[in-house]
């Protein structure tokens, strides 16, 4: 990638007037990367795998909602974007097992700040939604 498609996201600070600009392309690190890893799921897998390597059914069971085929579907999204590992062993019946690479292990911990703060302000949130809701409703 040349220098100049790495600044897609960000104007160069050479003019401090300007402000940044945002493209809606797969060039933009922010929509690509942030895109995949704040969808519905993917958080939640990441978080269930930090303890350790885990089996598909006991995945399913500790991520309550997610259906079989969402979850097989975020476990192949993540592995593709390189943040899980999965290792077939050849056992019968066959054992799989799904874990963070260093890559994976890496994204958990800016994360984890992000999900630690909406936890300490969640109730503010919940608050500020409800005051925005009852003065576009009225």
């Amino acid at each position: 990638m040349r220098k100049e498609e790495k600044k897609r996201c960000v104007v160069a600070e050479k003019n401090k007037t300007e402000r940044r600009k945002f493209y809606n392309d797969d060039e933009c690190p922010i929509r690509n990367v942030v895109a995949q890893i704040g969808d519905k799921w993917s958080m939640l897998i990441l978080f269930a795998l930090v303890d350790g390597s885990d089996r598909f059914n006991s995945l399913k069971s500790r991520i309550i909602g997610i259906s079989q085929r969402m979850l097989t579907q975020t476990l192949r999204d993540l592995e593709r974007e390189g943040y899980v590992k999965r290792t077939v062993f050849p056992e019968v019946p066959v054992r799989v097992e799904y874990e963070l690479t260093e890559m994976g292990s890496g994204i958990v911990k800016p994360l984890y700040q992000l999900v630690s703060w909406a936890g300490e302000h969640h109730d503010d949130i919940k608050h500020c939604r409800k005051i925005y809701d009852d003065r576009v409703s009225s």
